[in-house]
């Protein structure tokens, strides 16, 4: 499976973006995906993450409320929609998949992610 993030970009405090995660190859309903973010000189940190089959999703604190993880099963594509963006939203984001050949908990663990797409970068400043 390849993973291809796309959709960062600058934006201004307060704003919106949506970002996109198209993927290659077959997903699993029984596989979850996430995002994760990376700031300049900080570990990467988790965000959101979605069971493939649909209905549970996991935030971080940070970003409850202002952000949604979403999927399109036939488009094979995973979303974040960013609300409400603040400056310590800046940093690439990653979509990353989780294979499983049974459901299990969505996790905020990296390490877990066995297939990873590149950064997309998002920049929120005036």
């Amino acid at each position: 499976v390849q993973l291809q993030a796309s959709g960062g970009g600058l934006v201004q405090p307060g704003g919106s973006l949506r970002l996109s995660c198209a993927a290659s190859g077959d997903i699993f309903s029984s596989e979850n995906m996430g995002w994760f973010r990376q700031a300049p000189g900080k570990e990467r940190d988790f965000v959101a993450a979605i069971n493939w089959r649909g209905g549970k999703v996991l935030y971080a604190d940070s970003v409850k409320g202002r952000f949604r993880i979403a999927k399109d099963n036939a488009k094979n594509t995973l979303y974040l929609e960013m609300n409400s963006l603040k400056p310590e939203d800046t940093a690439d984001y990653y979509c990353a998949l989780e294979r499983r050949s049974r459901p299990g908990p969505l996790q905020m663990t990296s390490t877990v992610y066995d297939y990873w797409g590149q950064g997309t970068l998002v920049t929120v400043s005036s």
